[in-house]
């Protein structure tokens, strides 16, 4: 069987998805608290650039993909409107019953699918916009999940992928010593869960850089990507359209 990595360790690709399942499933109970503490607040700014970016049209459809508790679903829905469709979709069924349980809860009713971004359950040019925020690190071939992204959307459409980056050389080794010294501290502390927040540093580690993930979008099928570096490259929001 051919084998990827989980973090740092390299595993058969079928295990993968089982091992992120059990980090999902470790951590969606605290997974806002978790961010707010872990970014110090930044990840509220990076979602509000990234919904900015997205400047969705009254009647659009939306495609929330690794979508988690909802965040950028509920922003992309109030710009929609009763027109449009926004849809969430999560691998991980008890990240997406935050979400849902959530959006339910200030009222707001959107269709909710538990699927793998690598094989989505959707017809072909069915989507104006794809997002997937801090979700494709975790996918086992994000070459494949990129061109289903690309096959759902319409000619003209666009993919947001925002996701951690590698960061700007001068914020490297202080930027390591908080990832891999503070992060799993404050998951053992706050959400008693060192292992899974010591593997979500070691996953931003091992995802593509800037440029990397560029080219890998250009050969998924999108014909002009854009790259805003944000937080001096801790994040990346990567902005394509399809051919």
């Amino acid at each position: 069987m051919a084998q990827t990595h989980f973090g740092f360790q390299t595993v058969d690709e079928g295990e993968k998805a089982k091992r992120v399942r059990g980090v999902f499933d470790s951590v969606a109970g605290n997974y806002d608290l978790m961010n707010d503490v872990l970014s110090m607040g930044m990840h509220r700014l990076w979602k509000a650039y990234t919904v900015a970016v997205a400047n969705v049209q009254p009647g659009d459809r939306v495609l929330d993909i690794a979508g988690g508790t909802g965040d950028l679903a509920r922003a992309f829905a109030a710009r929609a409107g009763a027109r449009g469709t926004v849809v969430l979709t999560d691998i991980n069924e008890a990240m997406l019953r935050v979400g849902r349980d959530r959006l339910l809860d200030e009222g707001l009713i959107l269709p909710t699918a538990t699927c793998d971004a690598e094989h989505l359950p959707f017809a072909s040019g069915s989507f104006d916009l794809v997002s997937v925020a801090f979700g494709l690190r975790n996918m086992t071939h994000k070459d494949a999940a990129l061109a289903e992204m690309c096959r759902v959307l319409r000619p003209g459409g666009r993919l947001l992928v925002l996701e951690f980056s590698k960061v700007a050389e001068p914020l490297r080794k202080p930027y390591d010593w908080y990832s891999f010294k503070v992060m799993p501290l404050l998951g053992k502390l706050v959400a008693r869960d060192e292992d899974s927040y010591r593997y979500l540093a070691e996953s931003i580690r091992m995802h593509p850089d800037q440029a990397t993930l560029k080219a890998m979008m250009k050969s998924a099928g999108f014909a002009h990507v854009d790259v805003h570096n944000l937080s001096a490259g801790v994040v990346a929001l990567h902005a394509g359209v399809k051919c």
